[in-house]
């Protein structure tokens, strides 16, 4: 089994920043993309971002520009660095990987981020 655990979201005002992490433990003999959904009330679950382990990176449009994904492989951890937040992206994040040669899906328990004045 594979765990993953978030940390970093909260409440921020319209134009602020936000780092969110996400850590992976357990039974990984390599992970191979990392990346961040988020789902809004009422919404569709949708990609935010994701990461190769080659550090090859993919972005939606409406993110594009404003956060940047990363990764430390040693640690088996992806961070988020959200800037100039949008009330928009209010949403729970969910910290997504796929690991192993099957390439099997695992999923955070989600952190909440509230873009509000």
């Amino acid at each position: 089994q594979v765990q993953l655990v978030e940390s970093g979201g909260g409440l921020v005002q319209p134009g602020g920043s936000l780092r969110l992490s996400c850590a992976a433990s357990g039974s990984i003999f390599s992970i191979n993309t990392m990346g961040w959904y988020r789902q809004a009330p009422g919404k569709e679950r949708e990609l935010v971002a994701v990461i190769s382990s080659g550090g090859n990176t993919n972005y939606a449009d409406s993110v594009k520009g404003r956060f940047t994904i990363s990764r430390d492989n040693a640690k088996n951890t992806v961070f988020l660095y959200m800037n100039s937040l949008k009330p928009e992206d209010t949403a729970v994040y969910y910290c997504h990987a796929r690991v192993g040669l099957l390439s099997r899906a695992y999923w955070g328990q989600g952190t909440q981020v509230t873009v509000s004045s």
